[in-house]
């Protein structure tokens, strides 16, 4: 049998959508996976309770449902479909007041002019540019840098407002809060969101990506996959495998063969080695790319040396709860949200942010919190709830902000005790919530990394959202386009642009430009 065409390392969404863009293109695809299952960071399980399904990592999906890479895809003929709650994003206050993100735009302004009667039309402002522009920012983001075709696009939509646009896009969440709303509700959407990722209300491009957020939320919503977040897998890796393509897992990837400069072949832990007669893709975070499985013998020195400055983002905590009956948030506008964001104002965020800028583990967390059955009735039995919720903590711990002590051990008094905090902003606003808790698994960063090996140190987005590692700085200077080095080896992983998310986009932009680089084996076309 001749060998494969391409070798994909992980079988994490990008390195599943890389197989599948390959595979229609008409060559023949491995895809080798060093975990007993597919999917990387998009997994579910019963771990916590037998009869309740819960997402082991990511759980909710705006991008996925915005991303044209994975439209293109059609997995809906693969089994694949959506559930939404009935609102999107709640941020319920002590004082009983809550923002919330609805599909319906007028009842997201209704909401945000509780808090001051002019917020509505500044939401509904906010969301007419998001109508006029959207869909040629998203195709900006997601497609290598620079976006050419889509950025001009967006300059013809834009006329002379495309630096008032590059601006907002570039704002702190703060200050963008502070331009566009008088009272807190809008605000508090704002940088929530924008600290899905590791950008507080101080940092730059946090605005805009809090803006992004919210009106992906605001178009599209936070869908989850009907059954789990391990179905949006499965239907990758049926389309793949009724494409020719194979998935073997079990089987890691242990170094990259380089011969004469390029990537030839990989070899896996058991010494077998596996060629690859036109492209090795990989599905794996830039320094461990490099590092462990390219040597940096194979490197220039200018790559060894920007690799020293790689900033990954902040670590996670994750817990999850199968829970006797719905979270009973005090706010009633929390109760119908697939995701509940629990700090109290904006300024708690920037304490917690300016907590993890100092390597401390924060007393009070911003805890995103997950209501999945809410989402998706199929997840728990009726009356109940399968829920989760997370927090940032420092890569490298280096204090307690709060009684604990706690110094990165990650032993389980000190899960326990990020935990009891977790728990505890959730029952301030959540009275009677400890009590409904019939199962509970804390999961810190080593327990993230053993999981899936591509979240170092419990980081989720391989990599800092900050400014100064993205576009043509991620994930090193000078990049932004999926080539590596080494000819025939390109980088597919969330490392790369336009960074984390489950969009697809870093495995499609990586399978496109090794089929560019092949033109003569690339079929027109494909199949949907």
């Amino acid at each position: 049998m001749p060998p494969p065409d391409a070798v994909v390392i992980g079988a994490g969404p990008n390195g599943l959508v890389a197989a599948n863009v390959l595979a229609d293109a008409g060559w023949h695809v491995v895809v080798l996976e060093a975990q007993d299952e597919p999917g990387g960071a998009v997994r579910s399980d019963r771990g916590v309770h037998p009869d309740f399904v819960h997402d082991t990592f990511s759980a909710f999906y705006p991008l996925a449902a915005a991303s044209p890479v994975l439209g293109a895809l059609h997995l809906e003929r693969h089994g694949l479909r959506w559930s939404h709650a009935p609102d999107v994003v709640a941020h319920p206050l002590a004082d009983g007041r809550c923002a919330v993100l609805n599909r319906d735009v007028r009842r997201t302004a209704a909401s945000l002019a509780a808090f001051a009667p002019e917020d509505g039309a500044a939401w509904e402002r906010l969301h007419r540019l998001w109508e006029h522009i959207g869909d040629d920012l998203v195709a900006c983001l997601f497609t290598p840098f620079p976006p050419v075709r889509a950025g001009l696009r967006l300059a013809g939509r834009t006329g002379p407002d495309l630096l008032r646009l590059a601006r907002t896009m570039l704002l702190p969440a703060r200050r963008l809060g502070d331009e566009h709303f008088a009272g807190q509700g809008g605000r508090l959407l704002i940088a929530g969101n924008a600290l899905h990722a590791d950008l507080g209300p101080e940092s730059a491009l946090g605005g805009g990506f809090g803006w992004l957020m919210s009106m992906l939320g605001q178009a599209h919503g936070f869908p989850v996959p009907v059954g789990g977040a391990g179905m949006l897998t499965r239907a990758l890796v049926d389309r793949l495998r009724e494409r020719g393509g194979e998935l073997r897992c079990g089987h890691a990837v242990t170094r990259v063969v380089v011969r004469s400069g390029r990537a030839v072949a990989v070899r896996t832990d058991d010494g077998t080695e596996v060629p690859a007669r036109h492209a090795v893709l990989a599905d794996v975070p830039a320094p461990l790319l490099y590092r462990r499985l390219v040597g940096e013998e194979h490197l220039p020195e200018r790559v060894r040396a920007d690799l020293a400055r790689f900033q990954w983002d902040y670590a996670t905590v994750k817990v999850d709860w199968a829970l006797a009956r719905p979270v009973p948030w005090a706010c009633e506008g929390a109760r119908g949200a697939g995701t509940v964001h629990v700090a109290e104002g904006v300024d708690a965020l920037t304490r917690f942010a300016g907590q993890l800028a100092m390597d401390r583990v924060p007393d009070v967390p911003f805890t995103v919190l997950g209501q999945m059955t809410t989402a998706d009735p199929s997840r728990s039995p009726a009356g109940t709830e399968s829920a989760w919720g997370y927090t940032h903590v420092p890569q490298r711990v280096r204090g307690d902000a709060g009684p604990d002590g706690i110094r990165g051990r990650w032993d389980e008094a000190e899960k326990e005790a990020v935990a009891e905090r977790v728990e505890a902003g959730v029952e301030r606003l959540a009275p009677g919530f400890r009590s409904s808790v019939l199962a509970r698994r804390v999961l810190a960063p080593p327990d993230l990394e053993r999981l899936n090996p591509a979240l170092t140190g419990g980081a989720v987005n391989q990599g800092t959202t900050n400014l100064h590692q993205q576009l043509v700085f991620r994930p090193l200077p000078g990049t932004g386009r999926p080539r590596t080095p080494v000819r025939g080896l390109y980088l597919a992983s969330a490392t790369a642009h336009p960074g984390g998310g489950v969009h697809g986009a870093p495995g499609a932009n990586a399978a496109r430009a090794a089929l560019r680089a092949h033109p003569g084996f690339r079929r027109r076309g494909g199949r949907a």
